[in-house]
């Protein structure tokens, strides 16, 4: 597995895994349909400025072997010190822990940035989600009240992990 930018060539496998239900209602995506010309707008549009203005990075998360898209990993709302970062699995890659490995990959790359932590957020409703964090050495910090990228407002329960700690206790990333 690894996280590389969100590519034209994985527009139809991006749209379709926005169509999947559980996606559709976890994922508060910013926009409520994905076609693959709108996805390709979106990477022309949002992605490619996000990552040269280094603000918003939209990555795929694709196979080692083959580099086919596998899901989307999105590192957000940075600042000097910290960031957010969301993801959603394409439903034929889900269980493989490929998330999680996501997830670990992200981190590395938040920390070799200067980051001291990241941020993720789910709803309580979403286990898999919460297991996928966890197991990627996320902390529940506290549940309340906030606004998605979708704009919508609902309970949501906040992860934080601190990278900077990790250094200090030899955690090797």
């Amino acid at each position: 597995m690894r996280l590389r930018p969100l590519q034209a060539r994985d527009a139809t496998a991006f749209a379709e895994g926005t169509a999947d239900p559980a996606v559709q209602r976890y994922g508060h995506l910013p926009e409520p349909v994905y076609t693959p010309e709108s996805v390709r707008m979106m990477i022309e549009r949002d992605a490619t400025p996000g990552l040269q203005r280094g603000d918003l990075a939209v990555l795929a998360i694709a196979d080692a072997a083959t580099d086919a898209f596998a899901g989307s990993l999105v590192i957000f709302d940075v600042s000097a010190h910290s960031a957010e970062v969301g993801f959603w699995m394409h439903p034929a890659h889900r269980g493989s822990g490929v998330a999680a490995a996501a997830l670990e990959l992200a981190s590395r790359f938040a920390r070799a940035s200067g980051l001291r932590d990241l941020t993720a957020r789910t709803l309580p409703q979403n286990p898999a989600s919460q297991r996928t964090l966890a197991a990627a050495g996320f902390a529940l910090e506290r549940r309340g009240l906030d606004t998605t990228p979708s704009g919508d407002q609902v309970q949501l329960l906040h992860y934080r992990r601190t990278l900077h700690d990790e250094q200090r206790r030899g955690r090797r990333l």
